[in-house]
């Protein structure tokens, strides 16, 4: 249990009382004390016997602070299992869907008992909602493709989301004596924007045959499990949260290395290594690379002593995909990736000009911590009301603020005024060319009509681009993880004529977005383009988030020398897009 679950509980509490007709202030209390136990420092587990000290927290009162007891002491929230038990915990899951709120959810309940996504599916294709408050034919079809994207992406989650849950689990694995390592595999090591299953190795003394049954017991008797799936004499596999699966493999010391090599994979890469295996008489598995004449070990405890004995050098496990890596670590010429040291600065980030939640200060502050010697400031534009975009008017007055600050940094960094101006329908810029040839850094974006056709998609990239102050091409597919999917574009010819005209494609860290995904990048690079990976961060916490871009870039097998934000600040700036 830790503080993201705490706050996860309680956050679904809120939403269950809003289906329910609860009280608003109580529904608001439960959601403060959500927003309180995700953001807060304090450790809630540890604070829990100390009520002053939960109480000392802002938007923590007594009764949320006995309620952060009882899950502590109970790893759950009776209001909660009231409420489930009341309703089915299918209500939660239509809350995934797009513009579905708890109001619209109780206002399925209310006409039809639809208490999941599968008789809600059911339900719009009976036309049992026709004549509903808010269920016109738009809201519908909406809905309609939010369900089919629902089912796409069902069993799968985002990397940061498996990332948490994996130093949840490791932090309680590490706690039993003779565990002494746990180590991510699977997708997840390999950096995969989403999982599907979470594999972790769990390594020690206790970990040796014949001595895993106390250790075993201890990985089942985690409190975060929902269900138990499989429990054998090495492995345990189960569910937690909302749904994502867990194996724990628990392996001794001695086999670290083949254990971690066949866990990570991928499939294709691990028969590929399997195969090279046997033409050289040997035999591969999670325990050991050995001799199949006599089962002598070879090699078992390191990675490194695996690839090496196979003729091999060892490779970043990003690239374990079976497409050339075991070609070229065979070769010896496998390249260098690039890593988070390499990047000097970020050039996409949102302050409280529009919907960030910083000022300029603090988000360079911040920068300097991350040892950036350069940010762009790049707020959103005017189309986009609801974030508080600028105007052109707004636009000059901010671009004066973040030279002032500049200045007042004094070259402990530099601070770049930017825009991070809409594409509309037509292609068209949303400010006039005037302001935006006095920025630095011009990143032009999609964020609506998002349903046009390919063909009109294309165009429309294509004659924003051809704008001579762009400099950066934003979130090229528009896609959230899991809930939205890219639109329809012709990323060739996009990315081509980017290449021609010096316009650097953006790869957006943010784990929700991730976009451009790894394969595209890769076609970036073939054609020539130039690319930059950001953030895209609204407060000073998810500057921490590049590190998931980092993975994707890797994953294309991208080095420094393909990514313009490597480069020192002047460097940086002669290398995008000339602006005359």
């Amino acid at each position: 249990m830790d503080n993201a679950l705490m706050a996860r509980l309680l956050e679904e509490t809120a939403d269950l009382l809003e289906i329910d007709g609860g009280d608003s202030f109580r529904i608001r209390s439960y959601r403060r004390a959500a927003e309180a136990a995700e953001q807060t420092t304090v450790d809630l587990c540890a604070a829990a016997p100390d009520t002053a000290k939960l109480l000392e927290i802002p938007g923590i009162g007594k009764s949320m602070a006995a309620n952060l007891q009882a899950i502590v002491n109970t790893g759950s929230l009776p209001l909660r299992d009231e409420l489930l038990a009341r309703y089915g915990a299918g209500l939660l899951t239509l809350l995934k869907l797009p513009s579905m709120g708890p109001k619209t959810v109780a206002l399925l309940w209310e006409a039809g008992k639809i208490d999941s996504i599968d008789a809600l599916a059911e339900a719009i294709d009976a036309g049992r909602l026709k004549g509903l408050p808010r269920m016109g034919q738009k809201q519908l079809e909406k809905l309609r493709k939010g369900i089919e994207d629902y089912r796409r992406s069902v069993g799968r989650f985002r990397i940061d989301v498996a990332e948490e849950e994996a130093r949840r689990i490791s932090a309680y694995l590490l706690k039993f004596p003779g565990i002494e390592r746990v180590t991510p595999a699977g997708s997840l090591r390999r950096g995969r924007e989403t999982v599907g299953d979470l594999d972790l190795l769990a390594t020690g003394p206790a970990c040796a045959p014949e001595k895993t049954g106390p250790a075993v017991e201890y990985v089942a008797a985690y409190p975060g499990i929902a269900d138990i799936i499989a429990k054998g004499e090495n492995k345990v596999s189960f569910h937690v949260g909302q749904g994502l699966q867990l194996d724990v493999r628990l392996l001794p010391s001695t086999s670290y290395g083949a254990a971690l090599q066949y866990f990570t994979g991928s499939k294709a890469h691990n028969v590929s290594l399997r195969q090279r295996a046997l033409k050289m008489g040997y035999t591969l598995s999670e325990w050991s690379l050995a001799r199949l004449d006599d089962e002598s070990v070879v090699a078992a405890a390191t990675e490194e002593e695996i690839y090496s004995a196979l003729g091999m050098d060892w490779m970043p496990p990003e690239m374990r995909e079976n497409l050339g890596e075991i070609e070229a670590a065979a070769r010896h010429n496998l390249p260098r990736l690039i890593e988070a040291g390499d990047l000097k600065g970020d050039l996409h980030m949102h302050t409280t000009a529009s919907d960030g939640n910083c000022s300029i200060t603090e988000m360079a502050e911040a920068a300097i911590a991350c040892g950036y010697k350069y940010i762009a400031i790049t707020d959103h534009s005017k189309v986009l009301a609801m974030t508080g975009g600028l105007d052109e008017k707004r636009a000059l007055e901010h671009i004066k603020n973040i030279r002032e600050v500049d200045r007042r940094m004094e070259g402990r960094i530099r601070v770049f005024p930017g825009i991070e101006v809409d594409i509309l329908a037509d292609g068209v810029l949303d400010l006039a060319d005037e302001v935006l040839a006095q920025m630095d850094v011009v990143i032009a974006s999609v964020h609506t009509r998002f349903e046009q056709s390919r063909e009109e998609m294309t165009d429309r990239v294509l004659k924003a681009i051809e704008n001579p102050y762009v400099r950066v091409l934003g979130h090229p597919t528009g896609r959230l993880l899991l809930r939205r999917e890219p639109f329809a574009m012709d990323m060739g010819k996009v990315l081509r004529r980017c290449a021609e005209l010096g316009v650097a494609v953006e790869h957006n860290a943010a784990p929700e977005r991730l976009d451009l995904n790894d394969r595209d990048l890769r076609l970036a690079k073939e054609l020539g383009c130039k690319i930059v990976v950001n953030t895209d961060s609204h407060d000073v916490r998810t500057l921490g988030k590049m590190e998931y871009g980092i993975r994707q870039l890797r994953r294309a097998w991208l080095g420094p020398e393909d990514v313009l934000n490597t480069l020192e600040p002047d460097a940086l700036l002669a290398a995008l897009r000339p602006v005359t």
